[in-house]
């Protein structure tokens, strides 16, 4: 006989409030060293060698790493009672499935492309898979559904009417 399912463990507000603070700083920092990484090695070994495209594309990343963070921050925003008590912790950026999760994805893409572009500019390239996807998850939880979900189901009213209906059209072809 197999053990009952167990209930799944839940976290407390505080436990939420206090990952979400090292969630946000830890990828504040991975964000921070990938960019000064890049700009260190491109500024200063290959000044002569940038393009103008490349610092839009510098900049670029900075705007997605600085979007993100904010995002972050507003969604696992806590509010507080007036007397300074914790009512909701926001967001729980830590949970499977979630926004935080797509959140922290995009920072880690931008942070692999941003430090593998020193090696090569192709990888650049990499930041195409955000929209990709972007639009896959657009797909698969909202269009996908909505274009192939099942017709409904004749209810036992809904064969009354037909039927009715039925009726009603013999006797106007007799």
């Amino acid at each position: 006989m197999a053990p009952p399912p167990k209930k799944a463990p839940t976290k407390g507000a505080k436990q939420i409030l206090m990952e979400n603070e090292t969630t946000i700083s830890f990828y504040r920092n991975m964000a921070g060293a990938a960019g000064l990484f890049y700009n260190c090695i491109m500024f200063g070994l290959y000044h002569d060698d940038l393009a103008s495209w490349l610092i839009f594309m510098n900049v670029l990343v900075m705007l997605i790493y600085f979007a993100c963070y904010q995002m972050m921050r507003y969604i696992s925003r806590p509010t507080y009672t007036e007397q300074g008590q914790l009512i909701d912790p926001g967001l729980d950026l830590n949970m499977e499935g979630g926004m935080g999760e797509h959140i922290k994805d995009i920072v880690i893409l931008t942070s692999i492309a941003h430090i593998m572009a020193v090696v090569s500019n192709y990888f650049w390239m990499l930041l195409l898979l955000i929209p990709v996807r972007a639009f896959w998850l657009l797909w698969k939880n909202i269009l996908g559904p909505w274009f192939f979900q099942e017709g409904p189901e004749d209810s036992e009213q809904d064969e009354k009417k037909r039927k009715k209906m039925e009726r009603r059209m013999r006797r106007y072809n007799q």
